[in-house]
């Protein structure tokens, strides 16, 4: 066991590009630390849905220059068997460790391979690689991020040329392709022949940034704004600057690139403290609303100023957001189709069938929701928003964050607040409260064990609430493809438990509908929303042994 270890490490060794990376696995085997070699060489990072995301490091296990030029190598390799020799592939990357590295090394093997390949001019919004593959007319697109994920983590998001995220079967193909690759040596990599595209990409999108507004409308809401050392701040205030808001008061700690993440545990809006140093800087500055992008700023938070909530500002969900985009929207007269995923609140089907639009349920992910036929607007709870899919087929936290905007600039007019639409919201179509169970492992059989479990003896009621029907999603249903998940209707709220594609967490989506006859009624149906919810996360914890 331990020759065999060491065998495939030196195997890896010898074919290893990355000086850094062949010294931290030389300095392994030297040492003889199997434990830490049999869990990088205990397979391959699997290709799927989401591309590649995981640690940085040495081996087939770990994020690096040997992994990634496999995956460019089989990526070349399935599109060339499609046809698409000669084709464009462009490629876009974020500020984290390795990002720029994994670019070059994708430009190169595409280049190799007999494609054209594009490079974005320097760390980016994945939305502007995602609108540059529909504007340039490529065959594919590739984007260097892991998005929100821990500082030592990275990734390797595929498009198509529609301009949306790979989905089956093109990412068993891909992963087919990858695992055909043979040899390093053998991937022809040149040193140069690719593009390095100017700033004019950048200023094609933020020119169709303009598009998401209604003309003439107003632009007064003042703002706090973080890029949670991610790459949005210079793409966000020229977004701003351009549409006549006021502009943003950065939080200082947090507006450059910084693959270290110093000032957060997890560099996501949604995790305990990382608004911390947004809310100093509201209470100092004093705005209108607070929004924050995530490292790769295809997220959108948003905190409004609530009298009631600790220190003055509070977190909107990623469902009150989507469901007051998806009014604003109606109320300017949208047409087409709403979508979101079935983890999302039913509130959004609600507004759709009041306004006469159409309205679609995907699974979860934007690679799902931007193939809805006619889609007009689309969002997931965990702060995604498409507010312009002719633009960018995927989740987009710059122009979100304009229209988050616009919305708040019109019903300050109004002398009113984004809190008070959730309040005319609730009272028209009943209170929707949402919450999450969200469990991080260190061992992920714990979520196949809790998965297994609640298969096996599904709950029959939660938070005294009878479970009136149980669906396990791996089985398909009329409208959705097979996806590991279960989903629980009971009466007047609904579950739904998935794992997480993207890290070892297991969630837990929980949604409870409580009517309300008027506005003085509301402060008692969102204490029996709070009350249900707390309910319902206990006796699910305990019937998935989590």
């Amino acid at each position: 066991m331990q020759h065999d270890l060491i065998a495939q490490a030196r195997t890896w060794l010898a074919e290893d590009p990355d000086p850094e990376t062949r010294a931290e696995l030389a300095a392994l085997v030297e040492a003889g630390d199997t434990q830490e070699l049999a869990a990088r060489f205990a397979g391959t990072l699997q290709f799927g849905t989401a591309g590649l995301r995981g640690e940085l490091g040495a081996g087939p296990m770990r994020m690096n220059r040997s992994v990634v030029i496999r995956a460019a190598a089989g990526l070349a390799a399935y599109l060339k068997a499609r046809g698409e020799e000669g084709g464009l592939v462009v490629i876009g990357y974020d500020a984290r460790y390795k990002s720029a590295d994994f670019a070059r090394d994708t430009a190169a093997v595409m280049t190799g391979a007999g494609l054209r390949a594009a490079v974005l001019p320097r760390p980016l919004p994945t939305p502007v690689l995602a609108y540059a593959i529909r504007h340039l007319g490529a065959v594919a697109g590739v984007e260097v991020t892991a998005s929100h994920n821990p500082p030592r983590d990275n990734g390797y998001k595929v498009y198509l040329g529609d301009g949306s995220q790979i989905v089956p079967p093109a990412d068993g193909e891909i992963a087919a392709a990858i695992a055909a690759v043979g040899p390093l040596a053998d991937v022809v990599r040149p040193e140069d022949g690719w593009q390095t595209l100017g700033e004019e990409v950048l200023e094609a999108y933020l020119a169709r940034t303009d598009a998401v507004l209604a003309a003439g409308s107003p632009r007064t809401a003042r703002t706090v704004y973080t890029a949670m050392h991610g790459v949005g701040t210079s793409v966000l205030t020229a977004a701003f600057a351009r549409a006549g808001f006021p502009e943003p008061a950065l939080v200082a700690e947090q507006a450059e690139p910084d693959p270290a993440f110093p000032t957060v545990a997890f560099p996501n809006p949604e995790e305990p403290g990382a608004m911390d140093l947004a809310f100093a800087t509201a209470r100092r500055a004093a705005p209108d609303l607070i929004i924050a992008n995530d490292p790769d700023a295809d997220r959108c938070a948003v905190a409004v100023p609530d009298t009631a909530a600790e220190g003055g500002w509070r977190m909107l969900r990623g469902d009150e957001v989507g469901a007051l985009l998806a009014a604003h929207l109606v109320e300017r007269g949208a047409s087409g189709v709403f979508a979101e995923s079935i983890v999302s609140s039913s509130l959004l089907g609600r507004i759709a069938e009041k306004a006469g639009l159409g309205y679609e349920e995907t699974l979860t992910g934007f690679k799902w929701i931007a193939r809805v036929d006619g889609l007009r607007y689309g969002y997931e709870e965990a702060l995604g928003y498409c507010v312009d899919p002719e633009g960018v087929r995927d989740k987009d936290g710059i122009t979100a964050a304009l229209l988050v905007a616009e919305l708040a600039s019109v019903l300050k007019e109004q002398g009113r607040t984004l809190l008070d639409l959730l309040d005319d919201l609730a009272l028209a179509h009943g209170l929707h409260a949402t919450d999450q169970l969200s469990v991080r492992v260190e061992d992920l059989s714990v979520i196949a064990d809790a998965m297994a479990r609640l298969r096996e003896q599904p709950p029959t009621a939660l938070a005294g609430l009878a479970v009136t029907s149980a669906e396990d999603l791996s089985q398909g249903t009329d409208r959705l493809p097979p996806t590991d998940g279960l989903r629980y209707h009971l009466e007047g709220a609904r579950v739904i438990v998935r794992p997480s594609g993207t890290e070892p967490k297991l969630k837990c989506y929980l949604e409870v509908v409580v009517p309300v006859a008027d506005a003085a009624g509301l402060p008692a149906a969102r204490a029996r929303g709070a009350e249900l919810l707390a309910g319902i996360k206990r006796d699910l914890a305990a019937a998935a042994g989590i």
